[in-house]
């Protein structure tokens, strides 16, 4: 099999590839506002010099430097350490270290408590130029792709989401080697030479297609090599032998860069993917599961052309570009059927007075940003749900709370804590977090971000919602916390990197920040995740912000999708084995190349808690989580009896047990002694009484 028109490709490749040494760091936004009076000026926080963080130079070129960096990526574990974690790129493990790659097509490894992708070295790839002290340089990145750059190999690797292929570009006449931690047993080529088939020992195979002709050699029982060699390299592991014939197709156009498009009008997500050659060729994908369900009409879906995945089967789509519909989600302040009736209304009214005196007469005694955050937006929750029952006359103790609260956060005048700004790789860290890793739980490393700034952007929603001119002083602070993960344009805001948590591929956000794990990157609570875009179309909607709210409300339908799909377990639908969903009806963490039935705090027989922290916290959005009715009575019924366990955990269990059984719900909840600290008897019974 050789490639068609073989020169012309060569040259189209060299132009662009010399124009992509233009920094490509970040995508564009296709629905920023325009420049106008109402938009905030560029408040920043007080500059912070970390003495914790990763030193970026050590792994980013020169050129991308000057720009925000990410820092919960897909490609994290590339950049952080020494840079020799793998990371996965569906459908392979990514692996550098020193002046090679390394890929696998890993295993499913099914537990009871995990499910695991091993790591194997099936095939290293390498050059007899290969300097061990050098490490890869990142020389692009975008939402679908990250370019490795191995200057002392003069190889450049075109790491492109949901690839078949691993493409790389010999860029000047180098002698390479491929070695596997297998035995090779056959080794064929094509007359041409273009094409090469790897059989190993542990039943794989893989293809080699080559620009032009390559001699390759079998110089050991695990490794072969080549004749020096300048143009495209493409490595495809064969699925299956019905499967050649496709690989072979499509091998001749290929991917160097990909990024995902906002649409407003329809809700919609566009994947549009650099490719060469760039006028011709169709372009073969992998699409999983969520794609799948959200993918239109324009794409021609090989429904046969699979390979596995942690995240379910990855299943080949052949288009230039895809465009993924997502159900609107209406984003309200209070519940969609309201409090009805008048003894309901009463007994919330009952607990809010209760609730708002506890309030205001006992100040917050947390200083970190995470329970601070969770404490003001539990008073912000008081404020909306005595607006909804016509309770209005104590709204002005809770917004005087909340003001009194919030604004030392904004202003810099917080004693214990506060927001910093840390330049290095362009975000948001606080004080006690630029010095301490484990301070803020990890915020000074950009773990959770969307989590703990989620909840401060619900109160300052509601803030400006219940005191629009408190709203505009502060507009410019609001904005710039925002910023830190809602940010779309770096030429509109330099200051913060593209969707800090948020990953376009994946379509759900991650959360370790700038820390090396060796199962990649990770999540634990979607519902938290959930909040913080929900609280980031609230805002919007408090500063008619149309942009804003379209946006947050698009990324919150998209992180409720990906929960439904991959934290929510269901028995027999394939997405994960039978020894793991008999045991499990929801997961722990979510890590790339992982599922983990426990928790960062808690083991996986403390269900109440697992079940809790893809709950909280409670409000109108939770309906629209946790939609499927059946689904829920089944999470409860696993998770009860809760005897033994502490209230402030129970409260959840209960909460949804309301959705399908109210009366004894209700009266379970009326027992409770004690509530999570952004939970309260107010807000569990606003709940119940609002199902309807």
């Amino acid at each position: 099999m050789t490639f068609k028109n073989t020169i012309t490709l060569m040259i189209l490749f060299i132009i662009i590839t010399f124009s992509s040494l233009i920094p490509q760091s970040q995508a564009r936004l296709l629905l920023s506002q325009p420049e106008n009076p109402k938009t905030p000026s560029r408040f920043s926080f007080p500059e912070a010099q970390s003495t914790i963080l990763p030193e970026p130079s050590e792994f980013f070129s020169q050129e991308l430097l000057s720009t925000p960096l990410p820092t919960n990526s897909f490609f994290q574990n590339l950049v952080v350490g020494d840079g020799s974690q793998p990371e996965y790129f569906h459908p392979y493990q990514i692996k550098s270290s020193g002046s090679s790659l390394t890929l696998c097509y890993p295993n499913r490894i099914p537990t009871e408590n995990f499910i695991l992708q091993n790591f194997t070295a099936d095939l290293t790839i390498s050059t007899t130029q290969d300097d061990n002290n050098q490490r890869h340089l990142v020389s692009s990145f975008n939402d679908l792709s990250v370019t490795l750059d191995f200057p002392s190999s003069n190889l450049r690797f075109f790491l492109v989401r949901g690839s078949p292929y691993l493409t790389f570009f010999v860029y000047n006449p180098t002698a390479f080697s491929i070695s596997t931690a297998h035995a090779i047993t056959s080794l064929s080529s094509t007359a041409a030479n273009q094409k090469h088939t790897l059989k190993l020992d542990n039943d794989q195979t893989w293809l080699l297609y080559s620009s032009s002709p390559i001699v390759l050699n079998k110089s050991d029982p695990s490794s072969i090599t080549s004749d020096e060699f300048y143009g495209i390299i493409r490595v495809a592991l064969l699925p299956g032998p019905e499967h050649e014939l496709v690989l072979d197709q499509f091998c001749a156009c290929y991917p160097t860069s990909g990024e995902a498009v906002f649409k407003e009008e329809p809700f919609s997500l566009d994947y549009r993917w650099e490719k060469i050659p760039k006028t011709h060729g169709d372009l073969l994908m992998l699409a999983h599961p969520l794609h799948i369900k959200l993918l239109q009409n324009n794409v021609t879906v090989l429904e046969k052309f699979k390979y596995t995945s942690i995240d379910g089967d990855l299943v080949g789509v052949v288009g230039k570009s895809w465009v993924l519909k997502i159900p609107p989600l209406p984003v309200t302040w209070h519940s969609i059927k309201g409090v009805q009736d008048k003894a309901s209304q009463t007994e919330i009214i009952s607990a809010l007075s209760a609730d708002v005196e506890a309030l205001i007469s006992t100040p917050i005694s947390k200083t970190d940003s995470y329970f601070y955050g969770k404490l003001i937006a539990r008073a912000a929750r008081l404020a909306l749900i005595a607006e909804e029952v016509s309770f209005d006359h104590l709204i002005p103790q809770i917004t005087k709370f909340l003001k009194d609260a919030i604004e030392p956060w904004l202003d810099g005048t917080f004693s214990g804590d506060g927001f910093w700004y840390d330049g290095s790789w362009g975000g948001l860290v606080t004080k006690n977090g630029a010095l301490n890793e484990g301070a803020d739980y990890g915020f000074g490393v950009y773990n959770d971000h969307h989590f703990h700034i989620g909840y401060f952007l619900y109160s300052i929603s509601v803030l400006t919602k219940m005191d629009p001119t408190w709203g505009i002083k502060h507009r410019d602070q609001a904005y710039a916390l925002a910023g830190d993960f809602m940010n779309l344009n770096s030429t509109l805001d330099a200051k913060y990197t593209r969707l800090r948590n948020f990953d376009l591929y994946s379509l759900h956000s991650w959360a370790g920040g700038l820390t090396e794990f060796a199962d990649g990157c990770n999540q634990e609570s979607t519902s938290e995740a959930v909040n913080a875009y929900y609280s980031a179309a609230l805002m919007g909607l408090a500063y008619n912000d149309t942009n804003l709210a379209a946006i947050g409300s698009l990324l919150a339908a998209l992180e409720i999708q990906g929960a439904q799909t991959w934290w929510h377990v269901h028995q027999g639908d394939n997405m994960y084995e039978d020894v793991f969903t008999s045991q499990n009806k929801i997961t722990g963490v979510v890590w790339s190349n992982k599922r983990d039935a426990g928790l960062w705090f808690a083991s996986p027989t403390s269900k109440e808690k697992r079940l809790g922290i893809q709950v909280l916290p409670i409000s109108p959005i939770t309906e629209a989580l946790f939609s499927n009715v059946s689904y829920v009575e089944e999470l409860v019924s696993w998770t009860m009896p809760v005897e033994g366990v502490a209230d402030e955990w129970k409260g959840f269990a209960y909460a949804l047990e309301g959705m399908y059984n109210r009366e004894e719900a209700l009266a379970k909840i009326r027992n409770l002694q004690g509530f999570d600290d952004g939970n309260s008897l107010t807000n569990l019974l606003w709940w119940i009484h609002s199902r309807g």
